[in-house]
């Protein structure tokens, strides 16, 4: 089940095992936080936890002893496990018979933030997955939307909407971002507002100037990057950024595998690629090779001593902008 499903399935009873995996750290926590909610009495007696790490071997056994331990005057027990990643093998040797036999007084949360390699844990039927990869754009625009409105605090869908690209739908620097917006204490929020209030994720303003580039608009392209500067960034740090920009675009175009399965391998956020994929056929491979190619010519001059950091980043801009 998605993560916004969770609070819903909670009401239907417990599921003994359930795994929370994804990369957005927000819902794993807020997940884990629900499950106690409901379920936990007297943490400090009924809850144990283990670092997913330190249960090799015969360390396992450490686990699977918590989980026959009966709750202290209380009805359920919960153990959390962090990062566990076990073998097919090592499952169904030491895991399964407990796993598919959890006593009705445990529930065992596992929270991993990739599924890793080794036993695919999410399908195995005794256990409940709780994706917590990034939500889209629209789940989490919506978030925004409601929160704000909870506080008293009116924005169009538009302006929300904002909220999620500047933080490429990461709900953990999203909800920090709203709870800012909360706090500015402002009746109403306009999307100029959005802009001056909420911080932009680096990525995205990358983003900002490769999209401003793929539409032809060097004008809002000079803007970002003459901002990135006065706020302290440096140019080296804008010339590198570009050439990995481009160079994941030129790997996004050329890969036929999902968003997500791109996203994993380029270590980003998958609404980062989706939006990057669309900038990368804007762009073409052509020009994405040249752009590629020249940075880090650039880059290297700088570093031999051929160019000063001021003539190297100057000379990249030229290059992007006039080829």
């Amino acid at each position: 089940m998605k993560y916004t499903e969770l609070k819903n399935d909670i009401k239907e009873g417990d599921r003994r095992i359930y795994l929370l995996e994804g990369e957005d750290a927000y819902f794993a926590m807020h997940g884990e936080e629900q499950i106690k909610n409901a379920f936990l009495s007297m943490p400090e007696l009924n809850f144990a936890s283990f670092d997913g790490a330190d249960l090799k071997g015969r360390n396992i056994s450490l686990l699977l002893s918590a989980m026959t331990v009966f709750p202290f005057m209380a009805e359920k027990r919960i153990i959390k496990v962090t990062d566990f990643h076990t073998t097919e093998q090592e499952y169904e040797k030491n895991l399964k018979d407990a796993f598919e036999n959890c006593p009705e007084s445990t529930i065992l949360i596992i929270v991993n933030q990739s599924s890793g390699k080794g036993a695919d844990l999410k399908r195995k039927k005794c256990i409940t997955y709780v994706d917590c990869s990034h939500a889209d754009e629209e789940t989490v625009t919506r978030w925004v939307y409601v929160t704000l409105k909870k506080a008293g605090v009116a924005a169009d869908v538009d302006a929300c909407r904002d909220v999620a690209a500047y933080c490429l739908c990461d709900m953990s620097r999203v909800s920090k971002e709203t709870e800012k917006l909360i706090a500015y204490g402002a009746n109403q929020l306009t999307r100029e507002d959005i802009g001056e209030l909420v911080y932009k994720d680096a990525d995205y303003r990358i983003y900002e100037m490769t999209e401003a580039l793929a539409r032809r608009n060097f004008g809002k392209f000079c803007a970002v990057y003459t901002d990135m500067l006065s706020k302290g960034t440096d140019g080296n740090i804008i010339i590198s950024s570009l050439h990995r920009y481009f160079k994941n675009l030129l790997i996004m175009l050329s890969s036929s595998e999902s968003d997500a399965a791109v996203a994993t391998k380029l270590k980003m956020k998958e609404y980062g690629v989706k939006k990057s994929r669309e900038q990368a056929t804007a762009l073409g491979r052509e020009k994405l090779e040249r752009l590629t190619r020249v940075l880090y010519d650039v880059s290297a001059d700088m570093r031999s001593g051929k160019l000063t950091p001021e003539g190297a980043f100057d000379g990249a801009i030229a290059n992007v902008l006039l080829g």
